[in-house]
């Protein structure tokens, strides 16, 4: 019984180390190795079709609006759509006073839906996509598009930078943080193959390799590893920068991540990402690495706690009671970063609620489903 405990707990806890940081640095090495590019760029721009799906944003729409138009990018070029996902504010009158070339107001049917219904009547060669919220660098515009020189690329997502939105005590959430870690990871992938997920701020995709997806499997997971099983690569643009506030609170972060996860667990589940078909063993072994154990990270973490637990139990040796302390240290000072705000308390906080909205996402869509609209986060307007 002892060896069997003690081959769960080193097994898991190696599954932990490796998907937290043992694949980054592995990744890091190999892209050391790998044959360096420039970042390609296209000497004739392509018609663009910016897409915008909103839902009662009129707090944020018009200057969403002025950003996009004021994009170095040749403004015969570019078409600048809002689809408004069943909204019951301004935010369709705004958009046009503010200069969109087109408005959809449509019924409420979620973000997915309304950006199908924006590419259906998108005029672009390239059609990109952007939140409400973030507002991209000038030559933003012209970086990701840059990245379709190459013809074997189908989707690329540029860089997002997350900013605190409050300040003091409410200003609690370290995502900004984990999201530069996230970034350089998928960088390295970028560079080795294709990334294993995006990001909803800033991508762009081929009109011709667009997706249309179940409306509550979004597109910031689905698309990457969709694109590689069509045969297209996926990559990331850093110098296609945007930036988006944050949710204040750690708190806030955790209810955004579990609602989030609600919309994970059905494309990891049924949504074709654990089938390895089209992948090829490189990349099979990144959405291993990056996705998959990332996402069962609170089922491995309750096996190293509870295997752990009975190893001190029926007197495993002192190695195990240190290894105990440190787990339970871990969750001591999640508690304790509740009330006091130091980053290292502040950190573990982050880290055991982040990791168990993976687990309440996945509780949510079992429980009662995951519908395809949802409401932005508080405090990210």
């Amino acid at each position: 019984m002892r060896t069997v405990l003690a081959i769960l707990f080193w097994l898991f806890t190696a599954l932990i180390v490796w998907t937290q940081l043992g694949y980054a640095l592995a990744l890091a090495v190999l892209a050391r190795f790998a044959r360096l590019t420039a970042e390609p760029s296209s000497a004739s721009l392509p018609p663009l079709s910016l897409i915008v799906a909103a839902h009662d944003e009129q707090s944020v729409i018009a200057a969403k609006v002025e950003n996009a138009l004021a994009l170095d990018y040749p403004r015969e070029l570019l078409e600048l759509i809002v689809a408004c996902d069943g909204c019951s504010d301004a935010t369709a009158a705004q958009a046009r006073e503010a200069g969109a070339d087109a408005v959809l107001e449509l019924p409420r049917g979620g973000k997915i839906r309304a950006q199908d219904a924006a590419v259906r009547v998108a005029r672009g060669e390239i059609v990109a996509f952007s939140d409400a919220n973030a507002l991209w660098q000038p030559d933003a515009a012209r970086a990701l598009v840059g990245a379709f020189a190459d013809p074997q690329v189908g989707y690329a997502c540029g860089q997002v930078r997350f900013v605190q939105a409050a300040r003091g005590e409410a200003a609690t959430n370290q995502e900004g943080l984990y999201w530069r870690y996230e970034m350089t990871v998928r960088s390295y992938e970028s560079r080795l193959r294709s990334i294993t997920a995006g990001n909803g701020a800033i991508y762009a995709t081929r009109s011709e390799a667009y997706l249309v997806l179940d409306p509550i499997m979004g597109h910031d997971l689905s698309f990457p590893f969709n694109m590689v099983k069509h045969g297209w690569r996926a990559v990331y643009v850093p110098s296609a920068r945007a930036e988006e506030k944050m949710v204040p609170s750690i708190e806030g972060e955790f209810a955004r991540k579990r609602r989030m996860m609600s919309h994970t667990w059905p494309i990891v589940l049924r949504g074709g990402m654990l089938s390895p078909r089209g992948y090829g063993l490189g990349y099979g072994l990144m959405i291993l690495s990056h996705r998959i154990l990332r996402y069962a990270t609170p089922a491995l973490h309750a096996i190293v706690l509870v295997a752990n637990l009975l190893l001190v139990i029926e007197g495993a040796g002192v190695l195990y009671a240190i290894t105990l302390a440190l787990q339970l240290g871990l969750l001591a000072a999640a508690a304790l970063g509740g009330a006091v705000q130091v980053r290292p308390l502040l950190l573990a906080r982050y880290y055991v609620l982040t990791t168990t909205s993976l687990a309440a996402g996945l509780w949510d869509w079992l429980r009662h489903g995951t519908a395809a609209s949802w409401d932005a986060a508080e405090g990210t307007r």
